[in-house]
């Protein structure tokens, strides 16, 4: 099963997501309730209490949040103020079956209103939107169109002042990931243990096994095939995560280029809701010191004995220093396992089918380059055909990973393995769907570039969005079942 690991992540790094090429009109925004706020906002705004901030991806420019946060203020008896109030209340109305979620609060209700803002780090904060029962509020919320992971949250909420001269409030426009599909279980992050490594630039290390047992006795004789993963070195850095209900122990061990297992290895505690950092020199390691303080060898709660617990010290095999037994020169023996592996022929299978649907999305890219010409021109009049290749394209693309899913989920693996497939092919998801968000990202660059979207833009653009909700759910129901 761990080759099949090391083969979906090959498959996984073959999934590159394509660059921000113009691409078809955007998904409907609540242009009206849009278009009232920021009126509200040139008309009153304050410049004192504003918050404003956009993050993008550095590697792709797309926006993955955005806060804009405006009081304003305004005389009580003024037109104008009566005039946009008014608009607030029949736009959002009028809007309303563009969300997924709706509020409106009048004066005199006690309850007090939140907004779950969740960062690209999956922390969360709570926004207050409504905080006395003196306010009205209107509130919604709707899917980004140009990226369904996002949520747009609009809102506003006012109040008389003290003297009654003045109505004051604040604007609220937020963007950022959807609470219902990126609230991470408090309770799954604390069982969660990660490794992140580096790997000096002179160290040929490839792969490292991932080893776990209970007791420091059971570690003693693992064999050198139980490992329960393999995990790539790339750019020279390698990460592991994984959920325990209590600490155990654990060992990594290198696969050298050449497939050979190194004859060193190191043993670690493996502690829930803690991260280990560890960097590998040639001959020896920097330690967590930290990590070792807290909760590892030196807290007292260490569950390696005595000759593990020293680490690895003063004896050097294969680049990679060795944790030693004194009095003693070689590894533990390490007994058969009888684990299953996938035939070569699977292997083979996994390849092939990982390789087609690569160039089927190389072949997307290049079909949306040959559009430049059109942008030049600010006009896509007889791109027709162009769009047309772009939707069968993605057809085939769509059948392609889809086959390749099915065959994956049809291997018969033992039951200790299901989970870590699934995590596998839940990464393999997240892969495919950054694939069309950025296409759905690039109609909405193309839009804003030529202006007009003929009917086969919008054809094609309408068609990666019903792909894209595809995979957002299947995605999801992936992750799930890897729990």
């Amino acid at each position: 099963m761990k080759r099949i690991i090391i083969m979906l992540l090959i498959a996984c790094s073959a999934i590159t997501t394509m660059s921000a090429d113009p691409t078809a009109a955007p998904q409907k925004k609540p242009a009206n309730v849009i278009a009232t706020l920021n009126a509200i906002i040139q008309k009153f705004g304050m410049n004192e209490g504003q918050i404003f901030s956009v993050n993008r991806n550095p590697n792709t420019g797309i926006m993955e949040s955005s806060t804009k946060i405006v009081p304003f203020s305004c005389p009580t008896n003024d037109v104008k103020n009566d005039d946009v109030l008014n608009a607030v209340s029949i736009n959002f109305q009028k809007e309303e079956p563009l969300s997924y979620q709706f509020q409106h609060i009048q004066p005199g209700s006690n309850e007090n209103i939140y907004l779950m803002v969740i960062d690209n780090d999956g922390k969360s904060n709570n926004v207050r939107i409504r905080s006395n029962k003196r306010q009205e509020m209107w509130m919604m919320c709707t899917k980004n169109p140009e990226n369904p992971q996002l949520r747009d949250a609009y809102a506003v909420t006012w109040e008389l002042s003290e003297d009654k001269q003045k109505t004051v409030g604040t604007v609220y426009m937020i963007t950022s990931l959807r609470p219902d599909v990126y609230v991470k279980n408090l309770e799954t992050s604390k069982k969660t243990f990660k490794i992140e490594g580096r790997v000096d630039a002179d160290i040929k290390d490839s792969l490292y096994n991932i080893y776990i047992a209970n007791t420091a006795e059971e570690l003693e004789n693992i064999g050198d095939d139980d490992y329960v993963a393999c995990v790539a070195v790339i750019n020279k850095r390698f990460e592991w995560q994984t959920e325990l209900d209590h600490p155990v122990v654990g060992r990594l061990r290198c696969i050298f280029p050449d497939g050979e297992l190194c004859s060193a290895w190191i043993n670690l505690d493996f502690v829930p809701g803690e991260t280990y950092r560890i960097t590998v020199h040639n001959g020896y390691y920097d330690e967590d010191q930290d990590y070792e303080r807290r909760v590892g060898r030196q807290s007292g709660k260490s569950l390696l004995n005595e000759r593990q617990s020293r680490g690895i010290d003063d004896v050097v095999a294969d680049d990679v220093a060795i944790d030693t037994i004194p009095g003693y020169s070689e590894p533990v023996t390490p007994r058969q396992s009888s684990r299953w592996e996938p035939k070569l022929e699977q292997m083979m299978q996994i390849e092939a089918k990982g390789m087609a649907f690569k160039a089927n999305m190389d072949a997307i890219k290049a079909t949306y380059a040959s559009l430049e010409p059109h942008f030049k021109m600010k006009s896509l009049t007889g791109s027709e055909r162009i769009f047309a290749q772009i939707t069968k394209l993605n057809k085939e693309l769509d059948a392609k990973f889809q086959d390749f899913i099915k065959y994956l989920k049809g291997l018969d693996v033992p039951p200790t393995e299901i989970v870590e497939k699934n995590k596998a092919i839940g990464e393999i998801h997240k892969e495919i769907l950054k694939f069309y968000t950025e296409q759905n990202q690039g109609f909405t660059e193309m839009y804003k570039e030529v202006g007009v979207l003929t009917k086969a833009a919008q054809k094609t653009q309408k068609y990666i969005n019903g792909l894209t909700e595809k995979y957002l759910k299947e995605m999801s129901k992936a992750i799930m079942g890897a729990k």
